[in-house]
């Protein structure tokens, strides 16, 4: 859901925009009646003819509408100096019907661009990774993204540049599951979140690949500290104290398992379910592995 509300603010003001237009013109209909106590077909034609404006305005392209308000501005003005009985009510239709057909053409213009940047941004939103605002979790697409990324950047720049990563398994899932029920787990996920954060550092990434399975990825990390801070997190996770629904104390058990970035297997790094599959295959022997 997009949460800038920018794009329907200005709409609700186009709105007002036009039904501030209708309010002035009722306005002068009513000077008139009251004024001289009658309102002339005529009158009634021009009323007609000023809200057929506003539907023309959205109808017709706005250069249109801009070319016929002029041709209606001066014919009107001939009109009006030669022939018309001058008063309120016939000098505001000089400016009042034009500016209808101006407006609507504007906002409608408005509303076709806001429309397009709304499509835009929600079909962004779908082709970009997303973070859960709640756990600050990358999901799988972030994941992915993110490791093509630090895969290029390890490829060019061996020599200085490398990263490790990490994966943590709720074992049992579905006996957690079971035992917490879908509130109180997704409260846990959330609990785990935090304390992988505590952790890491602030440069270092986390995501949540569903079942159960947290990836962390440490840019510019050693392999000789990946055991210890694998098993620093892991220890953090298990310390944690849930409670599950019936009130007693969950005893949580978390596999882990890590990669390191290997230059010479670079491709293989553009396929995440290889990787995921490889980080899981190393959480059932808690030991850094190799992609292989």
């Amino acid at each position: 859901m997009m949460r800038n509300k920018a794009p329907i603010r200005r709409i609700a003001w186009g709105y007002a925009s036009l039904i501030g237009l209708a309010v002035i013109q009722q306005l002068a209909v009513y000077l008139k009646i009251y004024m001289n106590q009658s309102y002339t077909t005529q009158d009634f034609v021009f009323s007609i003819v000023s809200l057929g404006a506003l539907i023309l305005g959205f109808v017709i392209p706005v250069g249109v509408s801009v070319v016929l308000g002029f041709i209606y501005l001066v014919a009107y003005f001939v009109w009006l100096v030669t022939y018309a009985d001058v008063n309120v009510l016939t000098f505001s239709w000089w400016l009042l019907i034009p500016a209808n057909a101006v407006v609507a053409a504007f906002i409608k213009a408005s509303l076709v661009r806001k429309a397009r940047v709304i499509e835009r941004l929600q079909e962004l939103k779908g082709r970009n990774p997303e973070i859960d605002l709640d756990t600050s979790l990358g999901n799988k697409g972030a994941l992915a993204d993110t490791l093509v990324k630090q895969s290029n950047l390890a490829r060019r720049y061996s020599e200085q540049y490398g990263f490790s990563m990490a994966m943590f398994k709720i074992e049992f899932l579905p006996l957690v599951l079971e035992s917490l029920g879908s509130v109180r787990y997704a409260q846990f996920l959330l609990e785990l979140s935090t304390t992988i954060q505590k952790q890491i550092r602030f440069e270092d990434y986390k995501f949540f690949v569903d079942r159960g399975r947290f990836v962390i990825i440490c840019p510019m990390t050693n392999a000789e500290y990946m055991p210890i801070l694998k098993q620093r997190i892991k220890k953090a996770m298990m310390d944690l104290q849930i409670i599950d629904k019936r009130g007693n104390e969950l005893q949580t058990v978390i596999r882990t398992g890590a990669l390191v970035f290997h230059k010479e297997q670079f491709s293989k790094y553009k396929d995440i379910d290889a990787v995921i599959a490889a980080l899981e295959r190393n959480t059932e022997t808690d030991l850094i592995g190799e992609y292989i």
